[in-house]
């Protein structure tokens, strides 16, 4: 197949994601020999254009994995924006040390009612997003390393198509429900309308949060007023250079525990070609 470009597609809002699609999209680029271009979608006007690819591009897209599967509250942007008509796909899911669940069947069953064709998809571990403790530091090097491996080996595949290929097959179910967060006592943890809280004697008022938020959530002329829609993703605590931002929610803070308790052993990268 006569492929002329590769493009990085991603949602990140604490920049595992941003990673892992970079790192792939450029070994991609490099072992191909083609041009890479880049398109973030992780703030809310960067999700307001359409893309229409073509049967001559490489995109490698990818997402976090929140509960289990896509972030819901992206999952009508991911549906709609992009337009595969006969583009390769590769799908790329980060997760915190958990377990990435169904979140990666739902990103190549996304991309097929797109028009894209899957070609390999690939399961990362990144530092959670709601604690230093799990996966620390990762992507690493190490995991760097696979993700240009396998790189390689997707460059080999494309190399080597002559026809419009099967969807790549991933486990996990498209149409499952979310995971469920449970807190110490076994018991679900209902932190739905949880909403970061601000140190007022460390915050600046520079407004970093509010531009950063994903879903705009943050009021800029008062950032400690959250009137939107907060999705837990923690991009504000994350980038806060003065360490301003954080989360009290009993119930919240609890599920952080319970996974600090049962998901301390590093998890392995999975890659499906």
């Amino acid at each position: 197949m006569n492929i002329e470009r590769v493009w990085a597609v991603w949602y990140s809002a604490t920049g595992n994601t941003d990673k892992a699609v970079n790192t792939v999209a450029g070994e991609l680029s490099a072992k191909l020999g083609l041009p890479l271009e880049q398109v973030n979608f992780t703030k809310p006007a960067e999700r307001e254009k359409e893309y229409s690819f073509t049967e001559k591009d490489l995109v490698v897209m990818g997402t976090p994995t929140y509960a289990g599967k896509m972030p819901n509250k992206l999952l009508p942007d991911f549906q709609s924006r992009f337009h595969g008509n006969g583009a390769l796909a590769v799908a790329i899911v980060t997760f915190g040390n958990r377990n990435y669940d169904n979140s990666l069947a739902e990103l190549c069953a996304v991309l097929e009612g797109d028009r894209f064709h899957t070609v390999a998809a690939g399961a990362f571990v990144g530092q959670h997003a709601f604690t230093d403790e799990l996966a620390y530091g990762r992507p690493g090097w190490s995991d760097q390393f696979e993700m240009k491996e396998f790189a390689r080996r997707i460059s080999v595949k494309v190399k080597s198509l002559t026809d419009t290929p099967a969807p790549v097959k991933v486990p996990g179910d498209p149409g499952a429900p979310y995971y469920i967060p449970m807190g110490t006592d076994g018991q679900p943890a209902k932190f739905l309308k949880a909403k970061p809280k601000t140190y007022l004697s460390r915050c600046t008022n520079c407004g970093a949060c509010a531009r950063l938020c994903p879903m705009g959530a943050i009021d800029p002329k008062n950032v400690s007023n959250v009137p939107g829609t907060c999705i837990k993703c923690q991009r504000c605590v994350r980038k806060c250079t003065k360490g301003a931002k954080y989360f009290d929610d009993e119930a919240f803070l609890s599920h952080v525990k319970m996974l600090e308790q049962n998901f301390a052993e590093p998890k392995d990268n999975e890659v499906f070609l």
